[in-house]
Protein backbone atom coordinates (compact mmCIF):
# COMPACT_ATOMS: atom_id res chain seq x y z
CA UNK A 1 0.00 0.00 0.00
CA UNK A 2 1.36 3.42 -0.93
CA UNK A 3 1.68 6.31 1.46
CA UNK A 4 -1.15 8.12 -0.37
CA UNK A 5 -3.48 5.14 0.04
CA UNK A 6 -2.62 4.97 3.74
CA UNK A 7 -3.46 8.67 4.14
CA UNK A 8 -6.83 8.18 2.43
CA UNK A 9 -7.60 5.21 4.66
CA UNK A 10 -6.66 7.25 7.73
CA UNK A 11 -9.00 10.07 6.70
CA UNK A 12 -11.82 7.61 6.12
CA UNK A 13 -11.19 6.00 9.52
CA UNK A 14 -11.40 9.32 11.36
CA UNK A 15 -14.55 10.33 9.44
CA UNK A 16 -16.19 7.05 10.46
CA UNK A 17 -15.29 7.67 14.11
CA UNK A 18 -16.61 11.25 14.04
CA UNK A 19 -19.88 10.09 12.47
CA UNK A 20 -20.59 8.13 15.66
CA UNK A 21 -20.22 11.18 17.92
CA UNK A 22 -23.16 13.20 19.20
CA UNK A 23 -24.12 16.39 17.36
CA UNK A 24 -22.26 18.84 19.60
CA UNK A 25 -19.02 16.87 19.26
CA UNK A 26 -19.42 16.59 15.49
CA UNK A 27 -19.97 20.35 15.23
CA UNK A 28 -16.62 20.99 16.92
CA UNK A 29 -14.83 18.58 14.60
CA UNK A 30 -16.54 19.98 11.50
CA UNK A 31 -15.76 23.53 12.56
CA UNK A 32 -12.08 22.67 13.03
CA UNK A 33 -12.02 20.92 9.64
CA UNK A 34 -13.54 23.94 7.88
CA UNK A 35 -11.09 26.34 9.53
CA UNK A 36 -8.10 24.22 8.49
CA UNK A 37 -9.47 23.88 4.94
CA UNK A 38 -9.99 27.64 4.70
CA UNK A 39 -6.39 28.23 5.78
CA UNK A 40 -5.12 25.70 3.24
CA UNK A 41 -7.21 27.24 0.48
CA UNK A 42 -5.86 30.71 1.21
CA UNK A 43 -2.28 29.38 1.17
CA UNK A 44 -2.87 27.53 -2.10
CA UNK A 45 -4.52 30.61 -3.66
CA UNK A 46 -1.46 32.71 -2.84
CA UNK A 47 0.86 30.01 -4.15
CA UNK A 48 -1.04 29.80 -7.45
CA UNK A 49 -0.97 33.60 -7.79
CA UNK A 50 2.80 33.70 -7.31
CA UNK A 51 3.38 30.81 -9.71
CA UNK A 52 1.28 32.50 -12.40
CA UNK A 53 3.48 35.56 -12.17
CA UNK A 54 6.74 33.60 -12.14
CA UNK A 55 6.17 30.58 -14.35
CA UNK A 56 2.95 29.36 -15.93
CA UNK A 57 4.72 26.26 -17.20
CA UNK A 58 5.67 25.30 -13.64
CA UNK A 59 2.05 25.78 -12.54
CA UNK A 60 0.77 23.59 -15.39
CA UNK A 61 3.32 20.93 -14.54
CA UNK A 62 2.22 20.97 -10.90
CA UNK A 63 -1.46 20.64 -11.84
CA UNK A 64 -0.62 17.63 -14.02
CA UNK A 65 0.16 15.74 -10.81
CA UNK A 66 -3.04 13.86 -9.92
CA UNK A 67 -2.73 14.50 -6.17
CA UNK A 68 -2.09 18.23 -6.61
CA UNK A 69 -4.97 18.41 -9.08
CA UNK A 70 -7.34 16.54 -6.73
CA UNK A 71 -6.53 18.90 -3.83
CA UNK A 72 -6.96 22.02 -5.99
CA UNK A 73 -10.22 20.62 -7.37
CA UNK A 74 -11.46 19.95 -3.81
CA UNK A 75 -10.81 23.59 -2.92
CA UNK A 76 -12.45 24.75 -6.20
CA UNK A 77 -9.20 26.34 -7.38
CA UNK A 78 -9.31 24.54 -10.75
CA UNK A 79 -12.26 23.74 -12.96
CA UNK A 80 -13.29 20.10 -13.38
CA UNK A 81 -12.59 18.72 -16.85
CA UNK A 82 -15.49 19.14 -19.27
CA UNK A 83 -16.60 16.52 -21.77
CA UNK A 84 -16.10 17.46 -25.44
CA UNK A 85 -18.55 20.04 -26.79
CA UNK A 86 -20.39 17.56 -28.99
CA UNK A 87 -21.00 15.25 -26.00
CA UNK A 88 -22.48 18.14 -24.01
CA UNK A 89 -24.74 19.12 -26.92
CA UNK A 90 -25.97 15.52 -27.17
CA UNK A 91 -26.60 15.47 -23.41
CA UNK A 92 -28.68 18.66 -23.70
CA UNK A 93 -30.76 17.17 -26.52
CA UNK A 94 -31.25 13.97 -24.53
CA UNK A 95 -32.67 16.07 -21.69
CA UNK A 96 -35.39 17.71 -23.82
CA UNK A 97 -36.10 14.73 -26.08
CA UNK A 98 -38.66 12.99 -23.78
CA UNK A 99 -40.81 16.12 -23.69
CA UNK A 100 -40.71 16.47 -27.47
CA UNK A 101 -41.45 12.77 -28.02
CA UNK A 102 -44.50 13.00 -25.78
CA UNK A 103 -45.98 15.19 -28.53
CA UNK A 104 -44.70 13.00 -31.40
CA UNK A 105 -41.78 15.31 -32.07
CA UNK A 106 -38.02 15.04 -31.75
CA UNK A 107 -34.77 16.92 -32.32
CA UNK A 108 -31.51 15.78 -33.84
CA UNK A 109 -28.01 17.24 -33.85
CA UNK A 110 -26.78 18.50 -37.24
CA UNK A 111 -23.49 20.35 -36.80
CA UNK A 112 -21.33 22.66 -34.72
CA UNK A 113 -20.40 25.86 -36.55
CA UNK A 114 -17.37 27.45 -34.86
CA UNK A 115 -17.01 29.47 -32.86
CA UNK A 116 -20.40 29.62 -31.11
CA UNK A 117 -23.25 28.10 -33.15
CA UNK A 118 -25.04 24.76 -33.02
CA UNK A 119 -27.36 23.56 -35.78
CA UNK A 120 -30.22 21.18 -34.98
CA UNK A 121 -33.17 19.78 -36.89
CA UNK A 122 -36.68 19.60 -35.44
CA UNK A 123 -38.48 16.49 -36.68
CA UNK A 124 -41.88 14.85 -36.35
CA UNK A 125 -44.63 17.18 -35.15
CA UNK A 126 -41.97 19.73 -34.18
CA UNK A 127 -40.85 20.17 -37.78
CA UNK A 128 -44.11 21.64 -39.07
CA UNK A 129 -45.55 22.93 -35.81
CA UNK A 130 -46.52 26.63 -36.11
CA UNK A 131 -44.74 27.28 -32.83
CA UNK A 132 -41.51 25.43 -33.64
CA UNK A 133 -39.65 28.70 -32.98
CA UNK A 134 -41.01 28.69 -29.43
CA UNK A 135 -40.04 25.04 -29.02
CA UNK A 136 -36.52 25.83 -30.18
CA UNK A 137 -36.14 28.84 -27.88
CA UNK A 138 -37.94 27.63 -24.78
CA UNK A 139 -36.55 24.10 -24.58
CA UNK A 140 -33.86 23.10 -27.06
CA UNK A 141 -31.86 26.34 -27.15
CA UNK A 142 -32.04 26.86 -23.39
CA UNK A 143 -30.90 23.30 -22.68
CA UNK A 144 -27.93 23.58 -25.03
CA UNK A 145 -26.86 26.90 -23.52
CA UNK A 146 -27.13 25.43 -20.02
CA UNK A 147 -24.79 22.59 -20.96
CA UNK A 148 -22.58 24.66 -23.27
CA UNK A 149 -22.17 28.27 -22.07
CA UNK A 150 -19.78 28.95 -24.96
CA UNK A 151 -22.65 28.47 -27.44
CA UNK A 152 -24.55 31.70 -28.13
CA UNK A 153 -26.67 30.66 -31.14
CA UNK A 154 -28.83 27.61 -31.79
CA UNK A 155 -30.22 27.41 -35.32
CA UNK A 156 -32.91 25.05 -36.59
CA UNK A 157 -32.15 23.97 -40.14
CA UNK A 158 -35.00 23.10 -42.49
CA UNK A 159 -36.10 19.63 -43.41
CA UNK A 160 -35.85 18.59 -47.03
CA UNK A 161 -38.73 19.73 -49.20
CA UNK A 162 -40.36 16.30 -49.05
CA UNK A 163 -40.36 16.41 -45.26
CA UNK A 164 -41.86 19.88 -45.08
CA UNK A 165 -44.76 19.29 -47.48
CA UNK A 166 -48.06 19.78 -45.74
CA UNK A 167 -50.33 16.70 -45.84
CA UNK A 168 -53.22 19.02 -46.67
CA UNK A 169 -51.57 20.15 -49.92
CA UNK A 170 -49.67 17.02 -50.95
CA UNK A 171 -52.44 14.47 -50.35
CA UNK A 172 -55.90 14.04 -51.90
CA UNK A 173 -58.84 14.98 -49.68
CA UNK A 174 -62.44 13.92 -49.30
CA UNK A 175 -65.59 15.14 -47.54
CA UNK A 176 -66.57 13.06 -44.53
CA UNK A 177 -69.72 13.30 -42.43
CA UNK A 178 -68.63 14.27 -38.94
CA UNK A 179 -71.89 14.79 -37.02
CA UNK A 180 -75.20 16.62 -37.10
CA UNK A 181 -75.43 20.26 -36.20
CA UNK A 182 -77.67 19.66 -33.17
CA UNK A 183 -74.90 17.52 -31.59
CA UNK A 184 -72.61 20.56 -31.34
CA UNK A 185 -73.61 22.77 -28.39
CA UNK A 186 -74.18 26.47 -29.09
CA UNK A 187 -70.91 28.32 -28.26
CA UNK A 188 -69.49 24.95 -27.22
CA UNK A 189 -67.32 22.22 -28.67
CA UNK A 190 -67.80 18.63 -29.75
CA UNK A 191 -64.77 16.33 -29.76
CA UNK A 192 -64.60 13.34 -32.08
CA UNK A 193 -62.34 10.88 -33.85
CA UNK A 194 -62.47 10.28 -37.59
CA UNK A 195 -59.87 7.79 -38.71
CA UNK A 196 -56.51 9.06 -37.44
CA UNK A 197 -57.91 12.53 -36.83
CA UNK A 198 -58.83 13.90 -33.42
CA UNK A 199 -61.08 16.91 -34.09
CA UNK A 200 -62.95 19.60 -32.22
CA UNK A 201 -66.03 21.25 -33.73
CA UNK A 202 -67.15 24.67 -32.52
CA UNK A 203 -70.57 26.16 -33.28
CA UNK A 204 -71.58 29.79 -33.15
CA UNK A 205 -75.11 30.20 -34.46
CA UNK A 206 -75.32 28.42 -37.80
CA UNK A 207 -71.57 28.51 -38.41
CA UNK A 208 -69.34 25.56 -37.54
CA UNK A 209 -65.54 25.51 -37.35
CA UNK A 210 -63.38 22.39 -37.32
CA UNK A 211 -59.86 22.20 -35.86
CA UNK A 212 -57.29 19.56 -35.04
CA UNK A 213 -57.72 18.77 -31.36
CA UNK A 214 -54.20 19.89 -30.50
CA UNK A 215 -52.65 23.05 -29.13
CA UNK A 216 -50.28 24.58 -31.69
CA UNK A 217 -47.65 24.94 -28.99
CA UNK A 218 -46.88 21.36 -27.93
CA UNK A 219 -49.93 19.48 -29.26
CA UNK A 220 -51.77 19.04 -25.93
CA UNK A 221 -55.40 18.03 -26.66
CA UNK A 222 -57.45 21.22 -26.50
CA UNK A 223 -60.59 19.58 -25.19
CA UNK A 224 -58.83 19.18 -21.84
CA UNK A 225 -58.74 22.96 -21.51
CA UNK A 226 -61.27 25.52 -20.39
CA UNK A 227 -63.73 27.13 -22.81
CA UNK A 228 -65.03 30.58 -21.90
CA UNK A 229 -66.85 33.00 -24.19
CA UNK A 230 -65.52 31.39 -27.36
CA UNK A 231 -61.92 31.29 -26.12
CA UNK A 232 -60.31 27.97 -25.24
CA UNK A 233 -57.27 27.80 -22.95
CA UNK A 234 -54.80 24.94 -23.26
CA UNK A 235 -54.54 22.98 -20.02
CA UNK A 236 -50.76 22.50 -20.28
CA UNK A 237 -49.23 25.94 -20.81
CA UNK A 238 -52.16 28.36 -20.95
CA UNK A 239 -52.11 29.15 -24.68
CA UNK A 240 -55.44 30.72 -25.66
CA UNK A 241 -57.28 30.45 -28.98
CA UNK A 242 -60.31 32.25 -30.39
CA UNK A 243 -62.42 29.41 -31.78
CA UNK A 244 -64.36 31.63 -34.18
CA UNK A 245 -61.16 32.18 -36.17
CA UNK A 246 -58.59 29.72 -34.77
CA UNK A 247 -56.12 32.52 -34.05
CA UNK A 248 -53.83 32.28 -31.04
CA UNK A 249 -54.26 35.13 -28.58
CA UNK A 250 -51.12 34.23 -26.65
CA UNK A 251 -48.67 34.32 -29.56
CA UNK A 252 -49.94 36.37 -32.52
CA UNK A 253 -49.23 35.00 -35.96
CA UNK A 254 -50.00 31.35 -35.29
CA UNK A 255 -53.32 29.54 -35.33
CA UNK A 256 -54.98 26.18 -34.93
CA UNK A 257 -54.86 23.78 -37.86
CA UNK A 258 -58.31 23.90 -39.41
CA UNK A 259 -60.31 21.86 -41.91
CA UNK A 260 -63.04 23.09 -44.30
CA UNK A 261 -66.62 22.50 -43.15
CA UNK A 262 -69.85 22.12 -45.15
CA UNK A 263 -73.36 21.98 -43.68
CA UNK A 264 -76.02 20.17 -45.67
CA UNK A 265 -79.34 20.25 -43.91
CA UNK A 266 -78.57 18.98 -40.42
CA UNK A 267 -75.42 17.14 -41.46
CA UNK A 268 -71.93 18.52 -40.88
CA UNK A 269 -69.20 17.43 -43.30
CA UNK A 270 -65.46 17.97 -42.87
CA UNK A 271 -62.87 17.86 -45.65
CA UNK A 272 -60.02 15.60 -44.53
CA UNK A 273 -56.89 14.09 -46.15
CA UNK A 274 -57.70 10.62 -47.49
CA UNK A 275 -54.54 9.13 -45.98
CA UNK A 276 -55.78 9.96 -42.48
CA UNK A 277 -59.19 8.33 -42.72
Amino acid sequence: MTQLEELVQEINRFEAIISQWDESQRCVAVGLKRAIEALHKEALTRLIKDLKQESMSALRQAVDDEVVYAVLLYHELVKPPQPPLIERVQAALAEVRPGLKSHDGDVEFVAIKPPDTVEVRLIGNCSNCPTSTLTLTQSVEQAIKNYCPEITQVVAVSQTSIDTQSPLTSQPTTWVKATTIDQIPEFGILTGEIGKNSLILYRQGGEVKCYVNACSHLATPLDRGKLDNGIITCASHGFQYKLATGECLTTPGISLQSYPVQIKGEKVFVKLPKYSI
